[in-house]
């Protein structure tokens, strides 16, 4: 069983990713802010992150830079989700150093299949 850590502030994202994520198998851990996130990601040290983009406080992209500043969460894997899929807007999140990319509102099979082969294979080189 994997932890996978999410940071989303939106309740409705939250429950359906834990959800899906807890069916699946793995246990969860959740955070409101990005601030939270990287406390519990630090303290925790889960499988894989999903990190949503636009939080209250760090958004996703500061709190994925203080994250890999942590040498202990190097292995870890974290993903973007978000409802930004303007072209500049999915270039800069690539560009930031996710492993992946998921697209609000989240559809079901894409979501599991993602995180399963983030899992499978780890952090992107």
């Amino acid at each position: 069983m994997s932890t996978i850590l999410i940071i989303e502030d939106n309740d409705k994202n939250m429950k359906l990713a834990r959800d899906l994520l807890q069916h699946e198998g793995h246990a969860t851990l959740e955070a409101r802010t990005g601030e939270e996130g990287v406390v519990l990601a630090i303290a925790n040290r889960p499988d894989l992150i999903l990190m949503d983009i636009h939080l209250g406080g760090i958004d996703g992209i500061a709190a994925l830079q203080r994250i890999r500043e942590v040498r202990a969460l190097d292995a870890v894997p974290i993903i973007a989700v978000s409802a930004s899929v303007m072209p500049d807007d999915r270039r800069h999140i690539a560009s930031s150093g996710f492993d992946a990319f998921l697209t609000k509102p989240i559809s079901i099979k894409p979501f599991i299949e993602t995180v399963e082969r983030v899992l499978r294979e780890g952090r992107s080189p």
